[in-house]
């Protein structure tokens, strides 16, 4: 008689923890408030930046790199860190911080692109990184790409971005060839950020031109394509990275980074539409890009200023 009830009691814990799934499904899943489902089954955290009282945005800014060889890659490093060669860049100018939320938010805005939403196992650390003055994440390639053009600018090439924070003179961090365990924010030292920092906050992180946060705070897209063999064989001046690829470059190390990965030669790949928290971008541009942009507009203007008219006037 008690097995009986033994056996009655053990199937009727069976039927209802079989049964609880099913009731979840009924009932549907509870989101957080950071939570909006897009069209998919992925929920993604939807935030705007949240400004800390009296904080103001940083105001984009820009640092021009002077034309001139600079040394690149390392015979220390990796595979893909190898040869170390003597570059030429043409003058160009790279922003002084990496792009923050408040920037991004003002695209976003404007044109309807999406939110850099966060997938909803961030939903409870997602307020971290939302600062207005933190570097926005979780953007593709292409979000940042876009971005960029948005803006006026592009994304810097990968030996763009090298010479901006390293200098001319081949050292390994933007303070040189010594290692500096607080230097920068990465997960090597306790360093009071859990995540991202305030752009600009490491001032050790401070490139020989004065660009900052290369070493540390979020990786970064570039604008190459990803070629193991590419420092072998890339031409001595402007290398623009290969004509295609699986992968996209990303350079510098984030707050997650240890070891060896924080050199500023230090080369990684990601496929183009991959999004982390761990990674942002900058943007860069040229002076020849900013002539032909006036010039663009100049012949815009002309042809709006002479519709009507039979001639031109030269």
């Amino acid at each position: 008689m008690l097995d009986s009830k033994f056996k009655l009691v053990f199937l009727f814990v069976v039927l209802a923890c079989a049964a609880m799934p099913i009731v979840a499904i009924l009932r549907g899943t509870t989101l957080t408030p950071y939570e909006k489902l897009e069209s998919g089954p992925t929920a993604v955290v939807e935030s705007s930046p949240e400004s800390t009282p009296g904080e103001e945005p940083i105001q984009d800014e820009m640092v021009t790199i002077p034309a001139g060889s600079f040394i690149r890659g390392t015979h220390n490093g990796g595979f893909d860190e190898q040869p170390q060669r003597t570059i030429f860049l043409d003058t160009f100018s790279i922003d002084r911080y990496e792009v923050t939320n408040h920037q991004y938010q003002q695209f976003v805005v404007a044109t309807g692109h999406r939110k850099p939403g966060l997938p909803s196992r961030y939903a409870k650390s997602g307020g971290k990184v939302r600062g207005v003055n933190q570097p926005v994440v979780y953007v593709s390639w292409d979000d940042a790409a876009e971005y960029c053009r948005w803006n006026g600018k592009r994304l810097p090439t990968e030996a763009e971005w090298e010479k901006a924070m390293r200098g001319s003179d081949g050292r390994l961090w933007p303070w040189g060839n010594q290692e500096q365990p607080h230097g920068a924010n990465w997960a090597r030292v306790q360093d009071g950020h859990d995540v991202s920092a305030r752009v600009g906050t490491f001032g050790a992180d401070k490139s020989p031109y004065g660009v900052m946060d290369g070493a540390g705070n979020v990786i970064e897209w570039v604008a190459d394509w990803y070629d193991e063999t590419y420092y072998k064989n890339s031409p001595d001046q402007n290398p623009l990275g290969p004509e295609y690829g699986t992968y996209r470059v990303l350079r510098g190390g984030g707050y997650t980074t240890t070891g060896g990965d924080v050199r500023i030669t230090s080369r990684s790949k990601m496929m183009p539409d991959f999004r982390d928290e761990t990674i942002g971008f900058r943007c860069a541009t040229s002076k020849t890009e900013l002539r032909e942009e006036d010039e663009k507009r100049g012949e815009f203007t002309e042809n709006q200023s002479n519709r009507g008219s039979k001639t031109r006037p030269k």
